[in-house]
Parts: C-alpha cells; structure tokens; sequence
C-alpha cells in the first residue's frame, strides 16, 4: 500500500465550504481522476482518506493536509496534476510526496495566519497588535457545547504583528479609497485550540479594536514551529528529504539494481 501526502487550498468564495464540503468535492475528484483508493473494511467502506487540522469554515488557506492510501503505485507529481484538474477552481493542489515518514499530524504543531481588516487605520492596528503582545494573559470567551468557555488567547500566541505599507500595496484587490490594516498572526496549535476569531476578541477586549466589516482571515501556512528561526516550517520537508535519500526505495525495480551489482564481476 501507498501513502501519498497532499497540500491543498481553499481560495476565494470556496474559503465558505465546510470541511463535510471539501470531503464530498475530494472523494468525487477522487473517482473522476480513477485514484486506485484503498477502503476501509467493514459494512460502510469508505476510501482512506486521513485529514488534518482542517481550517475552519470561513477561513482561507494555503496550506491544508491530508493524506490517502493507495492499492496501487503512482507518481505523486502526476496523481497531482490529475486531481487538480479534478476539483473546482479554489480548492487546489499545491503539493503532493509520497509518505516515506510517520507522524504527519504531529507535525502540524502551529500555523501562521493573515488577518485583513478592511475599514482600520494601521496605525490603531498596530496600537492593538501590540497591546495585545504586552498583555500576560488575555482572557476571551467562546461558546462551547456545555456553554460558554473563558480561556486564555495569549499564551498560544507566538508572534502578532502589523504588517508595513509595503504588503498593503501588493494587494489589488483591497479598495484603495478606505485604510485598512493587515496582520501576521502566528499561533501554536494548542488545547483548547486559540483560533484567529479569538485573536480578533483579545484585541477587542485589549485594545477596543473592533473592524466594520468581517475580517478576511487566511491560513499562510502549517507545521513545525522552530524556536530558534521562529518561522514554521514544511511539514511535508521531512519526506522530500526521505525520498532523496533513498530515491528508488518503493520502486518495482529498486532490488534488482543490487542484486545485479552483487551479481556482477570484480
């Protein structure tokens, strides 16, 4: 069995679809792209499809994971291209390898996020931003299945920054008539889990930030965070590395080079 490891997107308009949406869409890019799945047993088999820390609905992403098992062998690159054909424009494939490592979920352990508040002056953004990093606790409520829940939304956050005019510029789609203010967030992936939503009510609660228009909220990228570099790292690194160090291992025709090579004489 083959296990292949995909980044995906979801981009534009699709930022809205659940993750019950994006399974639907994955599994009939799936049959239409004639992946050779392998299923699960039992009364219900379902193709193994493993997901991972899945953005939530109404977010972007340019980096989401998961993970499927094949019965048969198949190119990475080309299973890629076949399934991005496969999906709707928005939800795409950015990325796939073949699994050489374990613990991909284990490697999701943060996640850098872009908040676009259209309507704010940087400057309140960045007043806000810092109060908010100056703060030793910040204390936010979220309404959970037994009620509400106070938590702390500071402890988790590793890094939270107003971005320079410069990052303002590059975006052609912002009006350019109203002020508007762009944040990086980076933020470890913590229980209970401290989403950008309530990185938007710290900073209300901190600061008295409050956008006039919903926030665009958008999922850079995930993985290991590294202390030293403070930068999140490519969670998928491990197995290009993997693979590279042992390029024909999975190969159909991987032993017979060296039995050849034993075979032949001095």
């Amino acid at each position: 069995m083959q296990r292949i490891r995909l980044r995906y997107t979801k981009r534009g308009r699709l930022r809205f679809t659940s993750h019950r949406d994006f399974q639907r869409a994955f599994e009939r890019a799936l049959r239409r792209a004639e992946v050779p799945m392998a299923y699960s047993a039992g009364f219900t088999p379902h193709p193994k499809v493993s997901y991972a820390n899945a953005a939530p609905t109404g977010t972007g992403s340019e980096a989401e994971y998961l993970e499927i098992a094949l019965t048969e062998h198949r190119d990475p690159r080309k299973l890629w291209e076949l399934l991005d054909e496969s999906l709707p424009d928005g939800l795409d494939i950015t990325d796939a390898v073949e699994a050489r490592t374990s613990g991909l979920a284990d490697r999701l352990t943060a996640s850098v996020w872009e908040l676009r508040l259209d309507g704010v002056e940087p400057a309140d953004a960045e007043r806000a931003a810092a109060a908010f990093s100056a703060a030793e606790t910040v204390e936010v409520q979220r309404r959970a299945k037994n009620g509400m829940r106070t938590f702390d939304a500071r402890a988790a956050v590793v890094s939270l920054e107003a971005l320079g005019p410069e990052a303002l510029a590059s975006r052609a789609d912002r009006p350019t008539d109203k002020p508007c203010a762009i944040l990086r967030l980076v933020v470890r992936h913590v229980t209970p889990a401290v989403r950008p939503d309530d990185v938007l009510s710290g900073l209300r609660a901190v600061a008295d930030l409050a956008p006039p228009v919903p926030v665009a909220v958008t999922r850079l990228a995930q993985g290991l965070f590294d202390d030293e570099t403070g930068t999140v790292t490519d969670p998928l690194a491990p197995d290009r590395e993997a693979d590279t160090a042992a390029p024909a291992a999975g190969h159909p025709l991987s032993g017979v080079a060296d039995s050849a090579a034993a075979k032949a004489p001095e």
